[in-house]
């Protein structure tokens, strides 16, 4: 199945991780996706995926979702890696934003891992999905 790009609009309630999805993309994240684990976990509803290409760029995607977030009275649960920025993991609760550098996302692949959710990615600008409508893809 063709993969979808999440959009501010397509997200409607969700609009803490549009905010997140948005200040990553931003950012110029790589590879940035949405794995809808609403049937899957009981930890949490989402996981934000996405790869800096070195510890700047890593460190400037983190802090840019932090901020913004925070902007809308949204903080972070807890945050991990930051110091290291191989692995940062961010947990709001109802979505976790896993920002990793290419050789730890290769490593962990957490979409094969979870390759059973729904997923967004940004690979196709002229879709937009919200996440009910997320598809499977290939």
């Amino acid at each position: 199945m063709e993969s979808e790009e999440l959009s501010a609009e397509g997200f409607g309630e969700e609009s803490l991780l549009s905010c997140a999805f948005e200040a990553a993309r931003d950012k110029k994240a790589l590879d940035l996706v949405v794995l809808d684990l609403r049937e899957m976990a009981a930890f949490t509803d989402y996981f934000i995926i996405c790869s800096g290409s070195s510890a700047p760029q890593i460190h400037a995607i983190s802090n840019e979702i932090e901020v913004r977030l925070k902007n809308v009275g949204k903080t972070p649960d807890h945050i991990e890696g930051y110091r290291q920025a191989q692995w940062i993991l961010m947990d709001y609760s109802e979505f976790v934003v896993h920002i990793f550098s290419p050789e730890r996302r290769s490593y962990y692949n957490l979409e094969r891992l979870w390759r059973g959710a729904g997923r967004i990615d940004d690979s196709n600008p002229s879709a937009t999905a919200s996440p009910g409508s997320l598809s499977q893809t290939s």
